[in-house]
């Protein structure tokens, strides 16, 4: 993996050879955490260990260089996340020197305050917004910055690039200020804050092709590799761990797979994939037609599953 310091010491010969896109892109994202760190007194970074959050952590880099980035990471632990993203997400924030708070899902369900869902779709990946709430308050974050981006569902291409939550942490999308161009309005009333999202106008492509550019490392689960899964709904489900509700007629069997997204493993879906390279993964993403989305189980609840979720105070 190249590092931040030679990354930024090459030569501006190389650095002309970038695509346009992709540079206007990074550039945006690097003014929106400027606006962040001017316009916040308590930033925080939502940190999954995903590809899209990883490359805010690259962006963010980038962005207070020489400096460590000035403010925490936070992960919203679900308990049913894949191994390899937690060893990841460890790994990632030694080495960077970062500090990283995380707030556990499990707790919630032991407080009372959410029940655990059984059944065939059984998911705490819902659970995540009481938690969420909870962690904002405690420690009276201002501004969480997060990896959402706008092609991912169609009640996030509604958001802005700063965009307000009241004091429940609660989501109006029929009254949002407007947002032109590149002014963002931080200004927010007491107890309010604001959800950033410095890669919303990214793609999915977007997103592999800076990985690519950056030589960024990412959890090896993103890559095709051999595993036990069974079929259900059409959709490939993981049968190497307990977290996922299996019935005794869902017949196991080893495929060739990769996961497009490392959400709950309760409600996330693999495809099969011999993409076992990051240029393999661009030239795949290239020519894929469905969303990453299309693995999230919880997207599928109902027509508006993510804008219910969202106006209740979901990232």
């Amino acid at each position: 993996m190249e590092t931040l310091t030679e990354e930024i010491q090459k030569p501006t010969t190389l650095v002309q050879q970038e695509r346009p896109r992709a540079n206007a892109l990074e550039h945006e994202a690097i003014y929106i955490f400027r606006e962040v760190a001017a316009q916040f007194e308590r930033p925080v970074l939502l940190f999954s260990g995903g590809k899209d959050s990883i490359s805010l952590v690259r962006l963010a880099q980038k962005a207070f260089w020489p400096s460590k980035i000035p403010f925490p990471l936070m992960h919203i632990d679900t308990g049913h996340n894949f191994p390899e993203t937690i060893e990841f997400r460890d790994r990632l924030v030694q080495e960077l020197g970062v500090e990283l708070i995380v707030r556990k899902v499990q707790d919630s369900i032991d407080q009372g305050k959410v029940v655990e869902e059984t059944g065939k779709y059984a998911s705490r990946n819902t659970l995540q917004t009481t938690t969420l709430l909870d962690a904002i308050e405690e420690f009276k974050f201002d501004a969480c910055i997060g990896g959402a981006r706008r092609d991912e569902e169609k009640a996030r291409a509604k958001e802005r690039i700063f965009s307000v939550r009241d004091d429940f942490g609660q989501w109006d999308e029929k009254n949002q200020r407007p947002e032109l161009f590149d002014m963002l309005n931080g200004e927010i009333e007491i107890g309010q804050n604001v959800r950033v999202f410095p890669i919303s106008n990214w793609t999915e492509l977007d997103v592999w092709s800076y990985i690519e550019k950056e030589k960024i490392e990412i959890p090896s689960i993103y890559f095709a590799h051999k595993r036990n899964v069974f079929f259900r709904d059409g959709l490939i489900w993981s049968a190497e761990d307990e977290v996922v509700y299996r019935t005794e007629d869902e017949v196991v069997e080893e495929r060739m797979v990769r996961f497009r997204t490392v959400g709950d493993m309760s409600c996330t879906a693999a495809v099969e994939s011999h993409a076992d390279t990051i240029e393999k993964v661009v030239s795949e993403i290239r020519d894929s037609k469905i969303s990453e989305r299309g693995a999230r189980i919880d997207d599928k609840r109902s027509e508006a599953a993510m804008e219910k979720r969202k106006q209740q105070g979901y990232f």
